[in-house]
Parts: structure tokens; sequence; C-alpha cells
């Protein structure tokens, strides 16, 4: 059963900080390949330091470069109309 999948949105977040990925990747003090894994989503297990040093640079939140996707195939769980949803959305 798919759950669903997270979305890595740093070539976004990269784009609107006006820095290079040669000078983003020097500064989050990332190897050019690691940088390209990540922007390219093919990252299967995700490095909490690599990601603090990400947002350290970028001067952003983790929710602004990982988003979760859910799957298109997985039906929307109904809610009780009192009730809040487990995660809110920004």
């Amino acid at each position: 059963m798919d759950k669903g999948k997270i979305q890595i949105k740093l070539d976004e977040q990269i784009r609107k900080s006006g820095l290079s990925k040669n000078k983003f990747s020097q500064k989050a003090e990332m190897q050019r390949t690691q940088l390209n894994r990540y922007i390219n989503n093919e990252v299967s297990l995700l490095d909490k330091a690599v990601l603090a040093r990400i947002c350290f640079v970028l001067g952003c939140s983790i929710s602004d470069i990982l988003e979760y996707v859910p799957s298109a195939n997985e039906p929307e769980q109904a809610q009780a109309p009192d009730q809040e949803p487990p995660c809110s959305q920004p």
C-alpha cells in the first residue's frame, strides 16, 4: 500500500536565495554530487545534519524544503466536522 512520499523542494529554495548551486554547496558543506541527489529527489535516507545546514544557509525552516505528498491512489480519510486534522499545513 502506497503511503505517499516526501518531496524535496531544494532547487526552488536555492533559486529564491540567489545563490548559485556551487556557492550553496560550499556554504552548506555539501559535495556537488550530494547536492544534486537532494535536488533531484534521489535521496533515500535524509541526514538531519545536512538538513540543518541547508536550513541554516537558506535561512528557512524544514517545511520550506520538505513536503509530504499523499498517494494519488489513497482515498482521503473522513474526519468528523469538529475534529482537527492530525497534521496542520501552514
